[in-house]
């Protein structure tokens, strides 16, 4: 057999499995679909928390309707925070041995990886749906037509994706799903020390220069612009560079991560 037909017939292999993993962790959802809502209808109620009862006493720089600056920052950070997801998913079936079953199997060894990334990134669709949808309900809208906020989509899938890549590194290197509270203890500040909810200009010196170069920050303030919504600014090259910023941070992520997670994958036996 010819090595081109090999890699094709590898490949559909590979793909074929993909589409049974992750048909698997969608069936996981319909039967258990409770950390399923939960985990769609908490941003929901940070929004209506902070639009409503904190977002009277803010002010955005230059004018502008708060609940429009919030939601484009409120949209990143739930695709932070589904980093913690992937973590429980990946790492409760290396715990309970799932992951070394499948990979005594004649399967393709990629395609548990790769199926909980697809099944991961479909539920992130999924969320930010109903995020768009939450938006439109307390009055916030795009401005600025279909094609920037079609990007400002692909940025927040993009961050999501990061955080799939860094989700699956960090489940395989512990392999408990308890020690979720560890990465909830590392997940949380970076969320909060962004520039979501409060301009960097009002923070001390030296952590505004951590929130204007958070990751987090530049997906926010590319969204806002990409949205047409009312943002901070500022002079500083990260708030100048806000797009060019929400593409490198998550690719460099995902060109760290990656290969120590497929690294890790090809160790767990050992």
């Amino acid at each position: 057999m010819s090595t081109p037909t090999l890699a094709l017939r590898r490949a559909r292999w590979a793909l074929t499995d993909t589409a049974t993993l992750t048909g698997r962790a969608l069936a996981h959802w319909a039967r258990q679909p409770g950390p399923v809502i939960v985990a769609l209808l908490f941003p929901v109620l940070l929004v209506l928390m902070f639009g409503y009862l904190l977002g009277g006493a803010m002010v955005v720089p230059g004018g502008g309707d708060y609940k429009e600056f919030l939601l484009p920052g409120m949209f990143a950070m739930t695709m932070l925070f589904g980093v913690e997801t992937t973590y429980t998913a990946v790492a409760t079936d290396a715990a309970r041995g799932v992951t070394d079953r499948f990979r005594s199997l004649p399967m393709a060894r990629s395609a548990v990886v790769t199926g909980r990334a697809v099944a991961d990134l479909l539920h992130a669709v999924v969320a930010l749906a109903v995020m768009l949808g939450c938006g439109a309900l307390v009055g916030w809208q795009w401005h600025l037509g279909a094609g920037p906020a079609l990007a400002a989509v692909g940025l927040l899938l993009l961050l999501r994706a990061a955080m799939i890549v860094l989700g699956i590194h960090l489940a395989l290197l512990l392999r408990a799903p308890e020690s979720v509270a560890v990465l909830q203890i590392l997940v949380w500040p970076l969320g909060f020390a962004s520039n979501v909810f409060v301009a960097p200009d009002t923070m001390p010196g030296w952590l505004a220069a951590v929130v204007r170069w958070n990751p987090l920050s530049a997906t926010a303030a590319a969204c806002r612009e990409l949205f047409g919504n009312p943002g901070w600014g500022g002079e500083s090259f990260a708030a100048q560079h806000a797009v060019a910023l929400a593409v490198a941070w998550p690719l460099l992520l995902i060109v760290v991560c990656a290969p120590l997670a497929v690294r890790r994958w090809r160790n767990l036996s050992r």
